[in-house]
């Protein structure tokens, strides 16, 4: 099932908004991680950067078979071999990971999905006990130059909340700004 209001820019813009890096190193992505399952790789931007900072695999899924081929395109001429991409309804049918299986989950700009706990009990089941859960969203502004619909864009307290029920735990400190148009939240497994 599509995200629903996820119509992406050319990828040029979409890159601007982000210094996925820096995002990445807050999150604390490192060479200790053996392995991260992002939910909707996109263009891969978050992707190849988190691929270059551990040492296991990142598990990109998406459902646009063009955004995995590109995003396949992109990790063999940068000649990065520790990807594995997957096209796949993980709402409808999860990750088909092992339970307990993942340092890191990424759930970045997706949480305006119509079904977001169902995207975090999937996370949860996935991770292993001390896992992260990291969030990114749009600023809930409507001056952000894109983003989800108002009415359907997340606030951080409700990605807090969502998390909550489906049994993450939440520190107060792990709450991040990533100016221009975002916000992170860190959740604990």
């Amino acid at each position: 099932m599509k995200v629903r209001d996820s119509g992406m820019p050319d990828e040029e813009m979409w890159s601007a908004f982000f210094d996925p890096d820096r995002i990445l190193r807050t999150f604390g992505l490192d060479q200790e991680i053996a392995g991260i399952v992002e939910f909707g790789c996109g263009y891969g931007t978050f992707t190849l950067s988190a691929a270059k900072m551990i040492r296991g695999i990142v598990n990109a899924y998406d459902i646009e078979p063009a955004m995995v081929a590109a995003v396949d395109e992109r990790s063999r001429q940068a000649g990065i071999k520790n990807i594995r991409l997957v096209v796949r309804d993980f709402v409808a049918q999860g990750t088909g990971l092992p339970q307990d299986s993942m340092d890191v989950a990424l759930l970045f700009n997706i949480l305006h999905h119509d079904k977001p706990i169902t995207l975090m009990e999937e996370a949860y089941r996935v991770l292993h006990v001390g896992g992260h859960l990291a969030i990114i969203h749009w600023n809930y502004d409507p001056t952000t130059p894109r983003g989800p619909a108002m009415e359907i864009r997340p606030r951080p307290e409700q990605c807090i909340d969502w998390g909550r029920e489906a049994g993450f735990s939440f520190n107060k400190k792990e709450r991040f700004d990533f100016p221009p148009y975002h916000y992170g939240l860190l959740l604990r497994k």
